[in-house]
């Protein structure tokens, strides 16, 4: 394979790796949903061990289609920031605009509501448990 100047290309592989799985869609579209979620909220969400959210979420970090900051205890997840690059931007808005009817995703979003009323804290310490 040809060696290309730029690594958009690359980028882009990498994107679809990331995304070429229902459970990472998920965890973008609640992303983009709610905005900041901590990563206990998303296990509960998915409903999955913690270390396989974990493997989720290092993947999609790995993409650059999210970010995470720790405030304290807490690791928190955001999508990529207004510093992604163009084709971060571009994948995040056509999943936005594909997905925002799509009953699953409803779903997560109710499941979520009620997931983010419970206390983080709580939640923590449920999946330690698992």
């Amino acid at each position: 394979m040809a060696k290309y100047k730029n690594n958009c290309i690359k980028d882009i592989t990498n994107i679809l790796k990331a995304l070429g799985d229902e459970n990472r869609v998920r965890i973008v579209m609640a992303l983009v949903d709610k905005g900041q979620l901590c990563v206990c909220q998303i296990i509960e969400l998915l409903g999955l061990a913690p270390s396989t959210v974990s493997k989720h979420l290092y993947i999609l970090r790995q993409a650059n289609l999210i970010e995470s900051n720790k405030k304290g205890r807490w690791v928190y997840y955001n999508l990529a920031g207004g510093g992604a690059n163009k084709s971060v931007r571009k994948v995040l808005h056509w999943l936005q605009e594909s997905l925002a009817k799509d009953a699953g995703i409803r779903e997560d979003k109710k499941l979520l509501g009620k997931i983010l009323k419970e206390d983080p804290e709580r939640l923590c310490l449920k999946m330690k448990k698992r």
